[in-house]
């Protein structure tokens, strides 16, 4: 081996080694100071997190006539089991037409409470804290199951009718939804109202409205899909009305130890629609409104849009949010890794990570995180066995 050779592989040990270094002293001051960390403690109201991780909602597709299964058990208490601080259901529907498919999770009936119920309980058990995502899917309800397909199901083929903003279908193949009339929209609220009031019942600490996606609450915030000229429509003050309506009744009928979260998409990724701006705007007036998280993604309601996905391509909605209003925030997207999340949590970009994929990967993603980050973290005593 040349002297150069030796050279740049002695150079590449000890940048190696600088990092590590440099990683461990980061820690060390983030204990010393009591820096937010990944696996630091957050408290929002009455409810402590055991950490600064959380599982995204995830549609699974697995209920018949809304009701929660087995599967929902096992996959929403394993997340628990694995470590998560806050395991969120996948979007539940309010209303049996505001289901995405056949296949989604309900809230709809007390009937569905049972079993809900059940999950919650066991999520408690473990040590996380069990959260509900609310959600009406607006003109993109009545599809197919991914698996099957994913299309529209027609009226004539066993599907219902849709609803949104405007008479707006989400693509040209698909059939126009029904305009709510002034009565659907109170329909929809007093919907909301009643699964908080089944939430209580259920066990559930933390309510994320789902107003992202392309569903019916981004719905109303978009111009692109909201073409009303009544007090819904035209005006950014007049289009998240909706939102703004449902998160009012839902904090009044929530307890008010227990958190309040909104998922938003930050932007439509597309000319003349909802943009970052007017995302920050409406951050500012939910925080005022008694929300105390705002779960920052994005996309979802242009079918054309072209999003530029990559690692963490969402951070920079949750920062700007973050930092703009004072809200906590929530970042997602393509957050994979134990130290990109932990340097998103102690540069301050957010107050907590959503993960959606990677959980689906790995269930024990905050076990791994805290081995890999060098924190100390309580195991399952069922599986203390094969602790690092």
């Amino acid at each position: 081996m040349n002297d150069i050779s030796a050279g740049v592989r002695h150079a590449k040990v000890f940048i190696r080694a600088s990092k590590t270094q440099t990683n461990k002293i980061v820690l060390k001051l983030s204990k010393k100071y009591n820096m937010p960390h990944l696996f630091s403690p957050l408290t929002i109201r009455g409810v402590e997190f055991k950490n600064r991780i959380a599982v995204s909602p995830m549609c699974e597709y697995s209920s018949e006539d809304g009701f929660a299964s087995n599967w929902h058990l096992v996959h929403l208490g394993s997340r628990a089991v694995g470590g998560a601080a806050l395991v969120i259901t996948e979007a539940t529907a309010v209303s049996p037409e505001g289901r995405i498919s056949a296949g989604d999770l309900g809230i709809w009936k007390d009937e569905h409470i049972a079993e809900l119920e059940k999950i919650t309980a066991f999520i408690h058990e473990h040590g996380s804290v069990a959260g509900i995502q609310l959600a009406h899917a607006g003109r993109k309800g009545s599809h197919q199951v991914p698996w099957a397909g994913g299309k529209q199901v027609s009226l004539l083929s066993g599907g219902w009718q849709t609803v949104a903003p405007s008479a707006v279908a989400f693509t040209e193949a698909e059939e126009k939804p029904l305009e709510l009339d002034q009565q659907g929209i109170a329909r929809v609220i007093e919907d909301f109202k009643q699964a908080t009031y089944r939430a209580i019942k259920a066990g559930f600490k933390v309510i994320e409205i789902h107003a992202a996606h392309g569903y019916l609450l981004h719905e109303f915030l978009s111009p692109l899909s909201n073409q009303r000229t009544d007090e819904y429509g035209g005006s950014f003050e007049n289009r998240i009305r909706l939102l703004l309506e449902i998160a009012d009744t839902v904090r009044k009928a929530w307890p008010q130890q227990n958190p309040l979260f909104v998922r938003i998409s930050a932007t439509d990724w597309t000319p003349g629609g909802w943009t970052a701006e007017d995302s920050v705007k409406l951050a500012g007036i939910l925080k005022e409104r008694g929300v105390d998280l705002v779960d920052c993604s994005s996309g979802g309601n242009v079918a054309s849009a072209k999003i530029p996905v990559g690692p963490g391509y969402q951070v920079q909605f949750a920062e700007a949010i973050k930092k703009q209003t004072g809200i906590l925030a929530g970042a997602v997207g393509m957050i994979t890794e134990p130290k990109q999340a932990d340097e998103i949590i102690q540069s301050g970009k957010a107050d907590i990570v959503l993960l959606a994929r990677e959980m689906l990967r790995d269930p024990y993603f905050p076990l791994r995180a805290a081995h890999v980050l060098g924190h100390e973290v309580k195991w399952p005593l069922q599986y203390e066995r094969a602790k690092w």
